[in-house]
């Protein structure tokens, strides 16, 4: 496991599980290894909380009242919450097990497994979610930065990750190359990239929208 240095980066693992001694023990299970635990006893509980933004995992209980774990699995990726999701069932089925990896689950556990397996799962799932939240983090740094760029700027960025020479895009652009040479040089500074190929691999981190409208 990870050791975080501030509290705003301890993995948070969250519990929904309609038994409350189900929830109990897994949280006690967490705790025994370091980690935070915040339990909820239904779907609805945990979606009208405030949930901290620390890395971390869902373990869902796949079959409770209400909405099922299936359907909190299928809300949260509808608002944009990828947070790894580790379902736990004493009723699993084969369909059920396809539908939960197919839509991103880390792993799909059957009641009763060995604490040893969960915790396993739970590493694998808060190590993809600290990854994940980095590369979300780069993705903001990028779109920043390519906000203080002009729209000349802008265009020659786009020519330069096509592998244009300076002269094309002068030409394309209709202006001069020493200008051209300028405005490329304003972009290595303003996205911070060392070298074209590095600019490159920004670039292709931006929406694919925003690189259409450059």
């Amino acid at each position: 496991m990870i050791t975080p240095d501030t509290k705003a980066d301890r993995p948070l693992v969250l519990i929904v599980d309609d038994d409350e001694e189900v929830r109990t023990a897994l949280q006690e299970l967490m705790l025994s290894v370091g980690l935070d635990a915040v339990c909820f006893a239904s779907p609805r509980e945990l979606l009208e909380s405030e949930i901290p933004d620390r890395p971390g995992c869902l373990l869902l209980d796949v079959r409770m009242p209400g909405a099922s774990g299936l359907d909190l699995q299928h809300q949260l990726a509808a608002k944009g919450n990828l947070k790894p999701i580790i379902f736990l069932t004493g009723h699993g089925d084969i369909p059920m097990t396809v539908q939960a990896m197919k839509a991103g689950a880390i792993d799909f556990l059957t009641k009763p497994f060995r604490d040893q397996t969960l915790l396993d799962a739970v590493t694998v799932a808060i190590e993809r979610d600290i990854a994940q939240m980095a590369d979300a983090r780069r993705a903001k740094q990028h779109l920043d930065r390519f906000a203080t760029l002009t729209l000349r700027e802008r265009q020659v960025l786009r020519e330069v990750t096509r592998g244009r020479l300076n002269k094309q895009i002068a030409f394309d652009l209709g202006i001069k190359e020493i200008t051209v040479k300028l405005h490329r040089g304003n972009v290595m500074r303003k996205m911070q990239a060392a070298s074209v190929g590095e600019l490159i691999r920004v670039w292709e981190t931006l929406p694919a929208d925003l690189r259409d409208k450059s």
